[in-house]
């Protein structure tokens, strides 16, 4: 199978070096390019590519801006000039990510990974920051979501449920435990074994049904949330 790929980056000889390296893969067919995300969009719905080798930082748009509008059932390998950026951004579900300057052995590792399917690469443990994204790979189309936008998750066995502020929801492989390890914890809070809220869109914290219970109202959720007594002192010292 040959994957019909653009390449994206704002950087002239950046693309020519990835074209170039990329002759080596007879899997991989170079059929367009773009320097900007605004093209990139045009030429994407023009030549409806397999994989996009996409830039993280352009001028204008980013490749984040890019992925938030575009449409088609591509895959994504990002090219980035900042590793740590990169470690934050591909830890949920993304294909893989590459280094400036783009090492040819790294990149043979990255092409691999388009018919390895079982090939998980390992997660970092990097905390996330409030103003980062996370990549989230859907069957419909890929999409950066802020770690701000996350209203709450739920666990559900080894899944997680991850709803975001204007009405999606994720379903991944990440156990509730790594989420309240690597979030911000001055923004989100464990309020239930089985949940995990963002306090910016918390209205109201009222008592439950039962004598000593408490439920979490979130804005635009019409069903409160249950607070498991274990948790609710911990909810109750972040609005001291």
């Amino acid at each position: 199978m040959a994957y019909r790929t653009m390449l994206v980056d704002d950087e002239r000889l950046a693309r020519i070096q990835l074209r170039t390296q990329l002759k080596q893969f007879p899997e991989i067919q170079v059929v367009a390019e773009a320097d900007c995300a605004e093209k990139a969009l045009e030429t994407a719905r023009q030549t409806e590519p397999d994989l996009v080798f996409l830039d993280i930082q352009m001028p204008g748009k980013s490749g984040f801006d890019f992925l938030e509008e575009a449409s088609g059932r591509f895959r994504i390998i990002m090219v980035t000039a900042f590793d740590q950026f990169a470690l934050r951004a591909f830890e949920v579900n993304a294909l893989d990510y590459l280094l400036k300057p783009v090492n040819v052995d790294r990149l043979a590792s990255a092409v691999s990974r388009l018919s390895d399917h079982a090939a998980q690469r390992q997660t970092s443990k990097v905390p996330l920051d409030y103003s980062d994204y996370l990549f989230l790979a859907q069957r419909v189309k890929p999409r950066f979501l802020k770690v701000r936008a996350i209203k709450y998750i739920l666990a559900d066995g080894s899944y997680t449920h991850v709803y975001s502020a204007d009405g999606q929801k994720w379903t991944l492989t990440r156990p509730i435990k790594e989420w309240e390890e690597r979030l911000p914890g001055a923004q989100f809070v464990r309020i239930h074994r089985r949940c995990i809220i963002n306090l910016d869109f918390v209205e109201r914290v009222e008592a439950g049904l039962h004598d000593e219970t408490y439920q979490v109202l979130l804005r635009d959720l019409p069903t409160p949330l249950p607070i498991s007594r274990r948790y609710a002192l911990a909810l109750k010292n972040h609005f001291r």
